[in-house]
């Protein structure tokens, strides 16, 4: 059987300016569909990832403009659409003033204090 794997995501933002994409979201879009068990907890800044209706265009520094701005929600939607369980930590989200009718569809909301249980439940966790 496959091992089950939790990606944590708190360093927000990673590599979205050059990339278009966080790294380890969009590297689990691929391990994913690539046939690996894994599933995704945001936590700190991260949890902003999860709000629907965000519009990143007109990001521009000096005469450069970004003419592909990152879909974080988008590339979640994705991950969650093959199968992916998308969980992000409560109070982070909730010190930030996020709301859960502002979420993507699919996600799951754990406590901080949950994290530890959540972390038994997985043979590996990858923390980024």
């Amino acid at each position: 059987m496959a091992k089950k794997i939790l990606q944590v995501v708190e360093s927000a933002y990673r590599a979205t300016i050059e990339e278009q994409d966080d790294t380890v979201v969009w590297l689990s879009n691929m391990m994913k569909g690539a046939g690996m068990n894994l599933d995704l907890l945001l936590v700190g800044g991260a949890v902003n990832y999860v709000i629907k209706n965000q519009d990143p265009s007109g990001l521009a520094i000096g005469d450069w403009k970004q003419a592909h701005p990152p879909e974080l929600a988008q590339d979640l939607e994705k991950l969650i659409g093959k199968g992916s369980t998308v969980y992000l930590v409560e109070d982070d989200a909730t010190v930030r003033g996020l709301e859960r009718n502002d979420f993507i569809a699919g996600i799951k909301a754990i406590p901080r204090a949950g994290m530890a249980k959540l972390f038994d439940a997985y043979d590996q966790v990858w923390h980024w």
